[in-house]
């Protein structure tokens, strides 16, 4: 019988080397490596539309579609996203989740897709489902963090947030923030003031984050040196209409009535149809006593678009304008 090995060593050597070119026992053919490999790379390059050909390509030849690799479908989505192509990437995402139904790196590139385009009702359940697989995943529980925030669960919120720094205690500034803001938003503004600091002391280059110090610092009665933060903000940020128009109402509220006008007339230079903008400007000439152009003013806003929050406002505010 001995002397038959050969032979049969031979044939099977044979097949075993057939198959690793072909994609024998379901292996992946060596060319189809060096195909990922380049896609990849396009992809590394900035090439976005060689990888999408390249991944399609690469996905497509593997006939057994429960065998397309998940990393393939999550570089190809990436690839839209690259784009700003969301719709595509997520048709990308959802097709590869059929496949991998339990795979954390797509349920959160999916999750993610659906918070950006505002469903955070599915972003929560695709982060729930990536919890499940890995607990201390840490793009899973700052999404949801972030998701819970959109929906006002701040409490929720928070401990997203506490789980994700105790795994991760140097983490990017920006989450600190964010864990701030969720205290802002309940008026707990000492909390709020602790975290933003501590967030200030990473970077302080964040308009963003002198934003929310001003705002904790305002409700902790520290008039000026909010004001004098919202100022940092806008040095850093100077054209930024959000922050022009927090410092406008500010002035107004502080009975400065030139200096709040001439804000709200800098950011209509830039946005002339800027709803806040005209509102402040309204309410200004209200105070400065010209009652028709302020009543005019108003009016325009509610016509211009009444659901808006400004909107209704200004729509409320008619009604206690003295009949004509």
């Amino acid at each position: 019988m001995c002397v038959h090995y050969k032979p049969f060593s031979t044939i099977l050597a044979a097949l075993l080397l057939a198959g690793c070119s072909t994609g024998f026992l379901g292996l992946a053919p060596a060319g189809d490596r060096r195909e990922y490999v380049q896609a990849r790379n396009s992809y590394d390059a900035g090439d976005y539309d060689q990888a999408i050909r390249e991944l399609t390509s690469y996905i497509n030849k593997t006939k057994n579609v429960k065998r397309r690799e998940a990393r393939a479908y999550r570089l190809l989505g990436a690839s839209y996203e690259q784009q700003n192509n969301l719709s595509k990437a997520l048709e990308v995402y959802l097709e590869a989740l059929e496949f991998h139904p339990r795979n954390a790196p797509l349920l959160a590139a999916a999750a993610h897709l659906y918070q950006e385009t505002g469903l955070t009702a599915r972003s929560i359940e695709l982060y729930d489902r990536v919890l499940k697989e890995e607990p201390n995943n840490l793009d899973a529980l700052s999404g949801q963090a972030a998701n819970y925030t959109a929906m006002g669960f701040y409490s929720k919120a928070r401990h997203m947030y506490d789980r994700f720094f105790e795994l991760n205690p140097t983490a990017d500034a920006r989450y600190r923030a964010r864990y701030a803001d969720t205290f802002l938003r309940q008026r707990n503004f000492k909390d709020a003031f602790i975290n933003i600091t501590a967030a200030l002391a990473e970077n302080g280059k964040n308009p963003d984050f002198w934003r929310l110090s001003a705002a904790a610092r305002r409700g902790l009665g520290q008039t000026q040196e909010a004001l004098n933060d919202l100022n940092t903000a806008l040095l850093l940020a100077p054209a930024r209409p959000d922050l022009l128009a927090q410092k406008a109402l500010w002035e107004y509220e502080e009975g400065r009535y030139e200096q709040s006008l001439a804000i709200a007339e800098q950011i209509l230079a830039q946005e002339p149809d800027n709803q806040l903008a005209l509102f402040i400007q309204a309410m200004n000439w209200y105070r400065q006593g010209k009652t028709a152009a302020a009543e005019k003013q108003l009016e325009k806003i509610r016509r211009s678009d009444s659901d808006t929050f400004v909107g209704q406002v200004a729509a409320k505010l008619l009604t206690f304008l003295p009949a004509k």
